[in-house]
């Protein structure tokens, strides 16, 4: 499939997308890297379309530079949006206690600990529903985990191979300082990638994840 092909086809997947009005969003193709640029009405929707290009058979890389333009109705004001992003992550039950939350303009910064990254990207996913958002930076920081004994590496590589949406022999899972992860190697869509990545940061005790792996 050529770039050509494939930007057409990305652009009837966002068209068919029912969370994103794809009329100002444009779409650039060059060797399977896709660039997304334009304007949408909120966070939410920018992140909906990143996933609907990711979707696509034979993307190889997604860089996703929307702007997110409210509607004037749904413009607020940043004490406003701090007041609704805390309440927010109160209520959400995959978010602990003692997230951070600072507005600016309509970005949000999110800081503080959290033992999962699964609950790292809880509490973004939530703040970016939420009108007025035109942006989060998370720098919610992860613990470290106390069993030394565990072994980060056997565990990943072990729920690669459980799963069912990639092919875990082309891949290499490399730890360092105990709880830096490294994952190398080749799948065959940007579905198997993010697989791999979830896996690797569902192992206890992780800190980080380099995704290096190539879609081929």
């Amino acid at each position: 499939m050529n770039d050509k092909q494939l930007r057409l086809i990305i652009t009837d997947e966002l068209d068919f997308e029912p969370s994103v009005d794809a009329s100002h969003i444009n779409v650039a193709v060059g060797d399977g890297a896709v660039t997304l640029t334009g304007h949408v009405r909120s966070h939410a929707e920018k992140r909906a379309a990143k996933k609907a290009a990711c979707r696509v058979k034979s993307v190889r890389f997604v860089t996703e530079q929307i702007e997110v333009s409210c509607p004037s109705g749904k413009i607020l004001n940043d004490a406003e949006i701090t007041r609704r992003s805390r309440n927010t992550l109160e209520w959400d039950e995959r978010v602990p206690s003692g997230v951070k939350v600072g507005v600016k303009k309509g970005w949000v910064e999110l800081g503080g600990t959290v033992d999962w990254h699964y609950q790292r990207q809880a509490a973004e996913s939530a703040v970016g529903r939420l009108s007025g958002v035109v942006g989060v930076t998370n720098l919610i920081e992860l613990r470290p985990c106390a069993d030394a004994a565990y072994d980060i590496g056997k565990a990943i590589e072990a729920a690669l191979s459980r799963s069912a949406e990639l092919e875990a022999r082309a891949i290499r899972v490399i730890v360092k300082n105990g709880n830096m992860v490294t994952l190398e190697g080749k799948v065959s869509t940007w579905l198997e990638r993010s697989a791999a990545e979830r896996a690797a940061w569902s192992a206890p005790g992780v800190l980080a994840v380099e995704d290096l792996l190539v879609v081929s």
